[in-house]
């Protein structure tokens, strides 16, 4: 009866050691995997989720679904008729993000942030263009550069014509909060 309540606890001890040795393992490839995990694979997976709640440069707390994500850009959607395309460089925080990346099939858009600024100046729709520090512009991108864009100062409700544009604005892409569609 002795042997077997000896043998009862070492077989106990040596399980408890096992346990204790296997969270431990867990606890460090969960750390390793963290530490190898960035922002951008963050967004991409929670890419058509649930809204998430993001912290903006210039325009402050937004509470949106990520639409999609680019090389240094992510869109927001704040509505369904309205998205703001954010440039990583303004995110300050963000709430809601899942702590692990998507499936590996999942991929985002490959292009910069200058290429999705043509793709609106292509379009040709006003925007508000929302700086780091709050100011808001609004008007038509006219021209999209290496590392700023021109945009055609007028009223959201007016059409981009010589009449209505007040000035051409030159913005650096560093000094950009958001790109707002309204």
């Amino acid at each position: 009866m002795r042997w077997e309540l000896l043998f009862d606890d070492l077989a106990a001890r040596l399980d408890a050691e096992e346990s204790l040795e296997r969270q431990a393992e867990v606890a460090d490839r969960t750390r390793r995997e963290r530490a190898q995990l960035g922002l951008h694979q963050r967004l991409v997976a929670a890419r058509g989720g649930g809204a998430v709640s993001a912290q903006v440069a210039g325009l402050g707390r937004l509470h949106a679904r990520v639409l999609d994500v680019g090389a240094d850009w992510v869109l927001f959607g704040t509505s369904p008729e309205r998205g703001a395309l954010v440039p990583f460089a303004a995110l300050r925080s963000l709430g809601g993000l899942v702590g692990r990346a998507g499936p590996v099939s999942t991929v985002a858009k490959g292009f910069t942030l200058g290429a999705a600024l043509r793709a609106v100046s292509r379009d040709r729709a006003p925007v508000a263009l929302v700086d780091v520090d709050g100011a808001r512009l609004t008007g038509t991108i006219d021209a999209v550069g290496q590392d700023a864009l021109d945009l055609a100062e007028h009223p959201l409700d007016l059409p981009r014509r010589a009449e209505h544009v007040t000035d051409v604005r030159v913005v650096p892409f560093p000094a950009i909060g958001a790109v707002l569609r309204e």
